[in-house]
């Protein structure tokens, strides 16, 4: 059984899975990030932690084989293939705040938003909104240290598939930023696939 899954051009999309299945996202036309957070179906409290993977592998970055963790210390996804390798899971969901005070633009579409938009149905309330992990973002660290966001090197059809270790409740946003580089300066749709098999 497969199940594909649409998320336009700057919004957001809430989905569940199955312990086994296989989520895949999908860069479909270049250089877009996506927003991607977790929490146990069985247990919303626990959710899916960047803080607790970069403590566990002992690293600010991920690849296959790697498993990431959840704030009650268990592995909750396995990396089971990724054709990009480059994805950031240092820097927080942009909000409306972002926008009004770094930019002093009001209203614009945010992540944080579009990923509650369909978590709150789940019980999921802004303050425990998961940390994400912003898949295809490039946040290079330099080498006096400091944190960097650019524009992603994803092609279109780049993906990364991850196997579930328990049953989940996702969200996935096409990050919205527009104003400066983190998208190429355009924002476009991400695709997911949930499947038995991962493609």
């Amino acid at each position: 059984m497969c199940q594909n899954i649409h998320v336009p051009a700057g919004q957001g999309q809430t989905f569940t899975v199955r312990k086994g299945q296989h989520i895949t996202v999908i860069d479909s036309e270049g250089q877009q990030a996506a927003d991607f957070v977790a929490v146990n179906a069985n247990d919303i409290n626990e959710k899916l932690s960047p803080v607790h993977t970069r403590q566990h592998l002992r690293s600010l970055f991920f690849k296959p084989g790697d498993e990431l963790w959840s704030s009650h210390n268990r592995p909750m996804l396995k990396i089971v293939s990724d054709t990009i390798g480059i994805h950031d899971a240092n820097v927080p969901a942009c909000d409306r705040t972002r926008f009004s005070i770094d930019f002093a633009v009001e209203g614009h579409r945010n992540c944080v938003d579009n990923l509650l938009e369909g978590m709150r149905e789940f019980g999921v309330t802004y303050y425990s909104l998961p940390e994400p992990f912003n898949l295809f973002q490039n946040g290079p660290v330099t080498a006096d240290g400091k944190m960097e966001v650019t524009d992603p090197n994803s092609k279109p059809g780049d993906a990364i598939t991850f196997e579930a270790l328990c049953d989940l409740v996702c969200s996935v946003s096409s990050c919205p930023q527009d104003i400066i580089p983190g998208n190429g300066l355009q924002v476009t749709p991400i695709d997911v696939r949930v499947d038995n098999q991962p493609i």
